[in-house]
């Protein structure tokens, strides 16, 4: 019987890829969120997080005789390149990005940029913080702790007084917090 014209299927012609034609790639939108000598770090944008096309990324940086490790968290979006920190060095970094199809844009999807440097202040704060206690807290720890403790004050100071801000919003905010805080962790641990 014949199929689509040919007598059995391992005779049909392959499909060719229309990547084979040496069609550019799509360009993969990232962020520059920190550049210091002999490391940068990129955010890629929420529509090329996969984890397979980050790791190509990763693989093709590597290749790189100037980048000495990279590091892909694909759940973040974010990609660590550390390199040499000799003259050239980022050009060359730089230069590689822009051959993988890799692009300079804004990557907030829809956030104000204002609203994107808060995020970037918190998250550079809550880093800082991880930085000095050694990894013992970071924001997700202190700050329902900070609010725990504020509800306990009020408490103790006030009794079961409901007015301003009273100590059962207080308690309700830093469990609410932690809770959210903390409700992505399950999913990161399984992803890494």
């Amino acid at each position: 019987m014949l199929t689509n014209g040919y007598s059995t299927y391992s005779k049909m012609p392959e499909i060719i890829d229309k990547a084979n034609f040496h069609t550019p790639p799509k360009p993969i939108s990232t962020k520059v969120v920190s550049s210091t000598p002999g490391r940068l770090r990129l955010r890629v944008a929420y529509s090329h997080r996969q984890s397979e096309k980050m790791q190509g990324i990763g693989k093709a940086l590597s290749a790189n005789s100037h980048i000495t490790q990279v590091k892909t968290n694909v759940h973040h979006g974010s990609i660590v390149i550390n390199h040499d920190s000799q003259d050239g060095s980022l050009e060359n970094v730089l230069a590689t990005l822009k051959n993988l199809g890799i692009v300079f844009a804004d990557v907030t999807k829809g956030n104000t940029e204002a609203a994107a440097g808060v995020s970037s202040a918190v998250v550079d704060l809550n880093q800082r913080v991880k930085q000095s206690t050694d990894g013992a807290f970071d924001l997700r720890i202190l700050f329902p702790l900070g609010l725990a403790s504020l509800s306990v004050r009020q408490l103790l100071n006030k009794g079961l007084q409901l007015e301003v801000i009273p100590w059962y919003v207080l308690a309700w905010y830093a469990f609410d917090s932690f809770i959210k805080l903390h409700g992505t962790s399950q999913k990161q641990s399984t992803n890494d």
